[in-house]
């Protein structure tokens, strides 16, 4: 029974905004008692699961701003405007650069962060959500790599 109400912790941490499995993980191998596969699975789980629900809750967030007109004003001048510039890019660089901008075990990366910036650059929701998986798998593996080595690896490279 405790494991279970363990896991579900670390299921609603990896959903909370800018935290993700990056605090799960750390969460998880340092205040229980679970296994690391365990709490590498769940958090991977659970965060890539969390990837479609944050694409479209950022697209509900995008079209209710819409209807004020001069969020709309706003949106329509810079962010269609970008979307022309750069989609030649996005098309042959956006999913692995968005891969690799959710997968960056920092605040402020992750796949919420992720989801408005395929929104923004005009992603297709299965190249968001392809993106999504790889940068989670890649996240989930270097954040149990940092936390089990007892941050060594991270001080090699800060």
């Amino acid at each position: 029974m405790g494991n279970i109400l363990a896991i579900i912790i670390l299921i609603i941490i990896t959903f909370v905004p800018a935290i993700e499995l990056r605090g799960s993980i750390l969460y998880g191998l340092t205040a229980t008692n679970i296994s690391p596969l365990i709490v590498f699975t769940a958090c991977v789980l659970a965060n890539i699961a969390l990837g479609p629900f944050a694409y479209f809750v950022v697209e509900k967030f995008i079209n209710f701003f819409r209807q004020f007109r001069k969020f709309d004003e706003q949106y329509q001048k810079h962010i269609e405007k970008t979307q022309r510039k750069i989609h030649k890019y996005t098309e042959k660089y956006g999913l692995l650069g968005l891969s690799i901008f959710i997968a960056i075990p920092a605040p402020g990366s992750g796949s919420y962060t992720g989801a408005l910036g395929a929104k923004i650059l005009g992603i297709s929701f299965k190249k968001y959500l392809l993106a999504n998986i790889i940068g989670v798998v890649i996240a989930g593996v270097l954040v149990t790599l940092i936390v089990s080595s007892g941050g060594f690896l991270f001080s090699l490279f800060f």
